[in-house]
């Protein structure tokens, strides 16, 4: 299987570390393209046989699946750049979440996909986003899902819920390390426990917290309760965080949704010439 990369920044060099890393890929069966080359070349100088190109269209040239992994304004040049190339048995596959599946395949003659990754693909764990355009087949699915199998557990999501699912799985990682970060810093100036003790014993923590609300099968009000002896330390200190932190989630998801929408009408404007609400 042959696959192109374009765009190189931190989700798609992400994802090619994660893809090779894993074994779902090896260095040989990979295209890329950057904005500037000499980042895509210096990435593809690490890994003998990644071949860096000059262009787009050659990105996207022959390969089997072609990730999209820029900035949702670059979206509309980047398939200006491609479409000529593209057979209509190839598999585009958007990683960004205000392209929607109907602009690409408005523009596009192939199969398209939107697949939302995570920081945690990374290390072969988290969730893999999955939405499919109407020209994609069962098989064709599968395919896609085979690939991010090995660095990721991949969820067929409907696209109506793009938003806050990348809330959830690809921003969650970042809000919840903004809050750990907060507490270790707390403890450390609070108590002296050094800063690496902390953060170690926090980490380990969170880990073990994720194996509970997974593997554990507990829901995060099963961990709570069993954790929290009522009238005990915990149970006072969750009444704090509850009161403190009262309604700041939902302020945190309407600061997400009002970007997204704002970012949206920007790529509908651009590859449609009017404004829409979207999804």
């Amino acid at each position: 299987m042959n696959v192109g990369f374009i765009g190189t920044g931190s989700m798609g060099s992400l994802l090619i570390e994660a893809f090779v890393a894993s074994g779902a890929m090896s260095p040989s069966e990979i295209t890329i393209s950057n904005r500037t080359f000499s980042k895509a070349q210096a990435l593809a100088s690490r890994y003998p046989g990644m071949r860096a190109e000059y262009t787009n269209a050659e990105a996207a040239r022959n390969n089997d699946i072609i990730f999209l992994c820029v900035k949702p304004h670059e979206f509309f040049q980047v398939t200006a750049d491609i479409k000529s190339v593209l057979r209509a048995d190839q598999i585009i596959v958007s990683i960004t979440s205000p392209v929607l599946l109907s602009h690409l395949e408005g523009e596009l003659p192939c199969k398209v996909a939107k697949v939302i990754p995570s920081i945690t693909n990374l290390v072969w764990s988290g969730a893999a986003l999955c939405m499919y355009g109407e020209r994609m087949q069962e098989k064709d699915k599968k395919k896609l899902e085979a690939l991010f199998t090995h660095i990721s557990e991949p969820l067929r999501i409907d696209e109506s819920y793009t938003r806050i699912v990348s809330d959830l799985s690809s921003c969650g990682p970042a809000f919840i390390a903004f809050l750990l970060q907060q507490f270790i810093e707390a403890a450390v100036e609070e108590t002296g426990i050094p800063f690496e003790t902390a953060q170690q014993v926090a980490g380990n923590m969170l880990l073990g917290t994720g194996l509970l609300l997974t593997e554990g099968g507990m829901t995060a009000e099963e961990v709570q309760a069993r954790v929290a002896v009522p009238g005990g330390i915990t149970a006072k200190a969750l009444q704090l965080l509850s009161r403190e932190t009262d309604g700041i989630f939902n302020q945190l998801i309407r600061t997400t949704h009002a970007k997204y929408r704002e970012d949206l009408i920007k790529v509908t404007t651009a590859f449609c010439g009017e404004e829409v609400n979207g999804q």
